[in-house]
């Protein structure tokens, strides 16, 4: 499997600034009203982009999302980094960061004015508790959806990727940067040999 993440072309200056519009409003809103982690909003995305406005596919969004995880950095922000550039280039990657990073910037700053009081208030710890329930569901349903999306399209050999990273992170407690290392070396790998094989068919025919 190649990555693939080139730009979509613009088809006019009005139709890219509705875009870029677009993108703003719903990349701030998943990042305003998502708790949990950069794990979270990235499948948020899946489900605002795949699903309900079908800018990218279910494929094209399992690449995004190996490249935000094996990325130095935020989850969300390179998640927001790659497919901002999938959608509209680098004006794409400007405006989802810039949507990305201002929800926790604004709400983490007036957190910070009033820590002692959050920091003891019950609610406010029940509340978290409620949210970090939901959000487990959130990641397991997409987690199901995504990894079903592989075992039907017969890709065995990641179906035993998939199975051996979980067993290796969740049983044997491998470090996480050295199974996305060793999976990145194999991806190289198998993409080499797929390149090889096809170079070899096409001199045969």
């Amino acid at each position: 499997m190649v990555v693939n993440v080139k730009a979509k072309q613009d088809t006019g200056s009005g139709s890219g600034r509705a875009l870029l519009c677009k993108l703003f409003i719903s990349t701030l809103y998943l990042s305003t009203f998502t708790f949990g982690g950069g794990y979270v909003i990235v499948t948020l995305m899946k489900k605002k982009f795949v699903d309900e406005y079908h800018w990218i596919d279910e494929q094209e969004m399992l690449d995004l999302v190996a490249i935000a995880q094996s990325s130095p950095g935020a989850i969300a922000v390179n998640g927001a980094i790659v497919v901002g550039y999938k959608l509209a280039g680098m004006a794409g990657v400007l405006t989802s960061v810039l949507a990305t990073v201002i929800p926790p910037f604004v709400i983490l700053s007036v957190i910070s004015l009033f820590y002692a009081a959050f920091r003891s208030n019950l609610v406010v710890g029940w509340m978290l508790n409620g949210m970090q329930a939901g959000v487990g569901a959130v990641i397991a349903q997409v987690v199901w959806e995504m990894g079903g999306t592989i075992v039907k399209a017969r890709q065995w050999i990641s179906v035993c990727i998939m199975v051996a990273a979980f067993a290796a992170n969740y049983v044997f407690r491998v470090n996480v940067i050295l199974i996305i290392l060793i999976c990145a070396l194999i991806g190289v790998v198998r993409t080499m040999r797929s390149e090889k094989a096809r170079k070899k068919g096409e001199r045969a025919s």
